[in-house]
């Protein structure tokens, strides 16, 4: 998984997250993925592996995909209907007076602002780890490596507030004749089919801090994130979903473990069908 810089237009994906006071600011990129024999889902054992997401050509600058795989975008636009935290406000654009100069020459500058929060976006240490590290401080290492899918769309489906469990990540393992270890984890839920749809989405389509306590969204159990982190020291983990705790979380044990054993965290992560 890699974290490139992006491109022009509409569609941004911020790198969020917990800043340093007078640190640098967070990339503007895309999350891109390295799917190739590796990426494979529990649900369906000695089965093809299935790509993910929108297949994008190799953006410049990058170096070609390792034999076997290709450049996946697993990022959701940001636009004035991109998905925030209930406190935070949406996403705004500004376009800036762009056109041709006085002399002569055409000239674009536009602006933005995003709560770090929001859209495809990356949790860094910080976000729960008081001594953890912020973005500018993960390396480049964490960010980059074999990916593997874990489907629980199913048990989803059936159950919108489940928690992904150690059984349903030992059963990908068994699946695939490999272990979890050094790999990142991205867990899909089937969520990021709901993204156009807020209410079903986060489970409510109020805002404020009054509609967190009526979250309703699938996440990863506290005791999976601790096996992983003692077990299988994962690089990074990943979820389609809001939040990688699910929603009627109140004390967010999945990020204050992961957090705090230094794993970032990726978030609304696009389409992992």
């Amino acid at each position: 998984m890699q974290l490139t810089a992006g491109g022009g237009g509409g569609r941004f994906a911020p790198v969020s997250a917990c800043l340093r006071s007078g640190g640098r600011s967070p990339a503007i990129g895309r999350l891109l993925a390295i799917v190739g024999s590796l990426l494979a889902t529990a649900a369906t054992p000695g089965a093809e592996p299935t790509p993910a997401g929108r297949a994008q050509p190799a953006a410049a600058g990058l170096t070609a995909p390792p034999a076997g795989g290709r450049w996946i975008d697993l990022t959701h636009p940001f636009d004035a209907r991109t998905i925030y935290w209930p406190t935070e406000r949406g996403f705004v654009f500004e376009p800036g007076t762009n056109g041709v100069t006085a002399l002569g020459y055409y000239y674009a500058a536009n602006r933005f602002a995003t709560a770090e929060h929001g859209g495809t976006h990356l949790d860094a240490p910080r976000h729960f780890a008081a001594a953890g590290a912020t973005v500018d401080a993960i390396p480049v290492d964490r960010l980059v490596g074999p990916a593997a899918v874990v489907d629980v769309t199913q048990r989803c489906a059936v159950e919108p507030v489940y928690e992904v469990t150690v059984d349903d990540l030992v059963a990908w393992e068994r699946a695939q004749g490999r272990q979890l270890v050094d790999m990142i984890l991205l867990v899909r839920t089937g969520w990021a089919a709901r993204w156009d749809d807020r209410a079903a989405y986060l489970g409510t389509a109020a805002s404020g801090a009054g509609a967190v306590p009526q979250l309703r969204f699938p996440g990863l159990a506290p005791l999976a994130a601790r096996w992983l982190v003692d077990h299988r020291r994962v690089r990074a983990v990943g979820i389609d979903t809001a939040s990688i705790d699910h929603g009627p979380s109140s004390r967010f044990e999945t990020h204050v473990i992961l957090c705090g054993a230094g794993v970032p965290i990726f978030e609304n992560v696009g389409s992992l069908a």
